[in-house]
């Protein structure tokens, strides 16, 4: 019994092997040296590759400024490359439908965060405690027959 427990003991300081932890994820390139991801918002789809570049976001083949011309917009999309301390090292080319705009400044920015971690994988832990990685799920609620929208009732008359 007591040769039982000190091999317990032995077996409990052991240090535990590193290749029992998940593997390291790799980096996931294209022939051209471009990461891509597709990012979901509301019922916007962001089709995105990114790759080593000044920082130059082109959406739907306009410039950024150009195609979201709120600043909230374009601050949503830079929120990745703040995170991970990036601004201005990588290029984007994203082509976005469906949706309105805010819908697809989100799924951009889903998009940009999934390719930024695909092609630098040690980003991956910065973006995902933001919560970028996660696609937000939250979609307008659709019509029911009887009513005036998704919950709302047709005015009551009492006379």
């Amino acid at each position: 019994m007591a040769t039982e427990l000190s091999s317990f003991a032995e077996l409990k300081k052991a240090p535990v092997a590193a290749d029992a932890a998940a593997p390291a994820r790799e980096k996931e390139v294209d022939a051209q040296g471009r990461a891509y991801a597709t990012g979901r918002r509301k019922n916007a789809v962001a089709r995105v590759w990114v790759k080593p570049g000044t920082g130059k976001i082109t959406v739907n083949g306009r410039d950024q400024t150009i195609y979201f011309a709120r600043p909230t917009q374009r601050m949503m999309i830079q929120q990745p490359f703040d995170v991970s301390q990036r601004n201005g090292q990588y290029d984007v080319v994203a082509t976005v439908s469906g949706g309105g705009l805010s819908g697809q400044a989100g799924a951009v920015r889903h998009g940009i965060a999934q390719a930024l971690a695909k092609f630098e994988p040690a980003l991956r832990g910065a973006v995902k405690s933001s919560g970028f990685l996660t696609r937000d799920s939250r979609v307008v609620e659709r019509k029911k027959y009887g009513r005036a929208g998704a919950r709302r009732r047709f005015q009551f008359s009492k006379r």
